[in-house]
């Protein structure tokens, strides 16, 4: 199928699409976070009271690609840094639980690894104090809202949640339970973030004016275009599992399973995959992470990268098609009057400048360091000034600012109050996006509007189902 089937640009597909998009948003007279919550209904349970020296008995949910390789692999390489046990891994697909099982147990004749296909059954080992969550992007929330109702600390994987009313799930939560969420968006643990919220607390920069950042790439035959593995069969993956909670389905279908950041039922393409990476520092850096006012997106997939062959090796010559944009850029201003601009990309790699606008000065993020330049009618008042060299950002600090959170020595770097904040961004750049429209958000009724005040449903399994073209491949 040509892409163009599946994205209308214009004329009548485009008013088409829009006529159904106008039925599924809208005016909503109640909450639009009616959508059931996850978990339990009952008391949720405390879990055990880890101090500063105990083992933090760690459980995976989701080790498949960066379930494995950032997370599995990664913190047994440091768990005796981080005085942590693997014990339990949970995943959909028989072969990835055997082969996460047996890397942990490999030469470590202390390990005892028990695996699981259904995460639940997990949560139940009253032993595990936290899991991790890498799973696909629709399975976040009820995955983290029933740990923590377990009594679990978690880390979840970007972007925190698939729609906007899950994330109010996690938060509300994250504040009945008490325990601590990291989001795993590793920037926030790089210094420089830091270095720079420091200075603009301290009114170095004056106010925030505005912040520019990137994150390209260039894939020529088509991004996310993972290699189907031949180990997948229909008896090897628990399919009704893997795909639960979306609404518009497949049969088994192994290029929605490795290539799934493509198609928009599970996942907002470059918005939840690449976006939070800048986002969250961003936000991060200003020193008072707040909820956008509002939000506008554009975004392309002209340039079907998915369809080209020239060079391409032979076991990778299939059509390919994708939902989700090749292009986006994103606008948000916040309370404050600050505005931000990111841009996304699979088809050009050149970034942007990444800068902090004040009305007295500017940042810079040059290399690992952080510049700090003088505006001009300033500069008698102000001195130039660059920060030490910071370390680059690393997934296995991130790690640690998360079990020293869960000891209670730190806080968590990518918490709850700053996720909670930036998913509502990425949830308003896809609605603005698909839907051709600018999303305004009011954080004490949570509500999202068009720019007449009348309100929006937002975006959830069910529009999504009326909403997303059907893709084939």
């Amino acid at each position: 199928m040509s892409q163009h089937t599946n994205h209308p640009s214009s004329g009548d597909s485009r008013r088409s699409f829009l006529k159904k998009a106008a039925m599924a948003t809208a005016v909503v007279a109640a909450n639009p976070f009616k959508t059931p919550v996850y978990g339990q209904s009952t008391a949720p349970s405390t879990g055990r009271v880890i101090g500063a020296n105990d083992r933090i008995m760690v459980g995976f949910i989701g080790v498949g690609g960066q379930g494995f390789n950032a997370h599995v692999r990664q913190m047994k390489e440091k768990a005796g840094d981080h005085n942590i046990a693997q014990v339990a891994v949970c995943d959909v697909s028989k072969y990835r639980q055997n082969f996460a099982k047996d890397y942990i147990q490999k030469d470590n004749a202390n390990a005892k690894v028990e695996t699981f296909d259904e995460y639940r059954k997990l949560l139940e080992r009253k032993d595990i104090d936290a899991i991790v969550c890498a799973t696909v992007d629709h399975w976040h929330t009820r995955v983290s809202v029933d740990a923590l109702n377990a009594g679990k600390h978690v880390y979840v994987e970007k972007p925190m949640t698939r729609y906007l009313f899950e994330a109010f799930q996690i938060y509300d939560t994250v504040k009945k339970t008490g325990k601590v969420l990291q989001v795993g968006s590793q920037g926030c643990s790089d210094l420089k973030w830091h270095k720079a919220a420091e200075w603009i607390k301290a009114g170095k920069i004056g106010p925030i004016v505005m912040s520019q950042g990137s994150y390209m790439r260039n894939s020529p035959y088509g991004e996310w275009n993972y290699p189907i593995q031949p180990w997948l069969t229909k008896e090897d993956i628990n399919w009704a599992n893997w795909i639960a909670g979306v609404k518009k389905t497949t049969g088994f279908n192994p290029d929605h399973y490795f290539r799934w950041r493509k198609y928009y039922p599970y996942c907002s393409g470059l918005l939840g995959d690449l976006f939070p990476h800048k986002l969250h520092p961003y936000m991060l850096a200003t020193g008072n992470p707040e909820f956008p006012v509002r939000v506008a997106a554009v975004g392309s997939k002209k340039f079907q990268t998915d369809l080209k062959k020239e060079g391409r090796p032979a076991d990778k010559i299939t059509e390919y098609v994708r939902d989700v944009e090749e292009v986006i850029q994103l606008i948000a201003e916040f309370p404050s009057g600050y505005v931000m601009h990111i841009t996304s990309s699979t088809v050009n790699e050149q970034g942007t400048q990444e800068m902090i606008r004040g009305h007295r000065a500017t940042l810079t993020m040059a290399g690992n360091k952080v510049e700090l330049k003088p505006e001009r009618p300033f500069a008698d008042e102000i001195d130039p000034e660059t920060s030490e060299g910071f370390p680059g950002e690393s997934v296995p600090a991130h790690h640690k600012n998360w079990f020293g959170a869960i000891r209670g020595t730190e806080k968590p770097n990518a918490g709850i109050d700053l996720a909670v904040r930036v998913q509502t961004v990425i949830s308003l750049a896809e609605m603005s996006d698909r839907l051709g429209m600018m999303c305004y958000f009011n954080e004490k009724t949570r509500k999202v509007t068009d720019g007449q005040g009348r309100e929006i449903k937002p975006l959830d399994y069910e529009t999504e189902a009326q909403m997303t073209p059907k893709t084939s491949v």
